[in-house]
């Protein structure tokens, strides 16, 4: 697949997710094979002001290339500036969230809330590809609600500013992730425009994204939710995208090596304190489903030190015996 100048080695994507995709994250999810990892979302204000915190969101390695900076806000002139310093921590595509449902973003003019003014994402837009000489694009909605679909709209009036592609996420943002996604508004973007369009909402496996993508004709795929605790998931959509075979579930020594990978790279880059905060709802996600998981969890989110959650995996590898 290719965006702009941008080739990817294949059509599926890792999600943008706050408090979940970061540096940690990516590193334990590409060696499973996404084409394109996106950082969580940054805040617009945040980076124009040089706040540290957010700066750090967009710290990647190099050995997670091609990475994608996700960033958020409404004003254009904002927007444009901070896109240039994203291209210094290494980012080779700039996203601009259109999407996020959260009221702390909405409430401020961000994400969501742009569909209700859709002449200023074309503003967004243009100022931001005037900035920056990578890929632009931009993750849309069905829409703000069963009243208000905008994502036809929006991803016509994107692609005329000069954005590279869009991914539209077939909810509204009423619905939140509640009920499913409308996949007939993905098909209906990718007949209205001629730029790429990635499909998201509910790819969970490789059935359901030869499905979407099938269905909505759409160009390539990005997975989100299904990816907590999982990062097995890319390898088995790709795999099944390109043989029609289903590969395995992980088995609990897998999980359990994956747990201590995961946990030792937040650990390393966040500390501990702040690390072992973030790994007690990576360390649940993993075991979600599991026999016992109840008694696990309980362990996890009583976890205070490293130790501690390490002995969470000595348990888990002594279920599997």
């Amino acid at each position: 697949m290719k965006i702009k100048d941008l080739e990817l080695k294949n059509n599926v994507f890792l999600a943008p997710m706050a408090g979940v995709t970061d540096k940690a994250f990516r590193l334990i999810t590409k060696p499973f094979g996404p084409a394109l990892m996106y950082t969580e979302m940054v805040s617009g204000k945040g980076l124009f002001y040089k706040n540290k915190k957010t700066a750090d969101l967009l710290d990647a390695d190099p050995s997670e290339k091609p990475v994608a900076a996700q960033l958020f806000g409404h004003e254009p002139k904002v927007l444009a500036e901070i896109a240039e310093r994203a291209l210094d921590y290494g980012a080779e595509l700039v996203d601009i969230n259109m999407g996020c449902p959260a009221p702390k973003i909405v409430n401020n003019g961000d994400g969501s809330a742009i569909s209700k003014t859709p002449e200023l994402a074309g503003e967004i837009v243009a100022a931001v590809t005037a900035a920056v000489s990578v890929p632009v694009t931009v993750k849309i909605r069905k829409g703000w609600d069963d009243n208000s679909i905008t994502a036809v709209q929006m991803a016509k009036i994107a692609e005329a500013a000069g954005a590279a592609a869009v991914t539209v996420h077939g909810r509204t943002r009423e619905q939140f992730y509640s009920g499913k996604a409308d996949l007939d508004i993905i098909k209906a973007v990718k007949a209205a425009v001629s730029i790429p369009v990635i499909g998201n909402g509910d790819i969970t496996d490789g059935e359901s994204a030869k499905y979407m993508l099938d269905y909505t004709g759409c160009d390539g795929i990005m997975i989100g939710r299904a990816a907590e605790g999982n990062p097995w998931v890319f390898r088995q959509v790709i795999h099944y995208l390109e043989t029609g075979e289903k590969l395995p579930n992980p088995t609990l020594a897998e999980r359990a090596n994956m747990m201590e990978e995961h946990l030792s790279l937040l650990v390393k880059f966040k500390g501990d304190y702040r690390g072992i905060q973030e790994a007690r709802k990576h360390m649940a996600w993993y075991i979600k489903g599991m026999p016992g998981g109840a008694r696990l969890r309980e362990i996890i989110n009583t976890a205070s030190t490293e130790a501690e959650m390490r002995e969470v995996i000595k348990l888990l590898r002594t279920a599997e015996k």
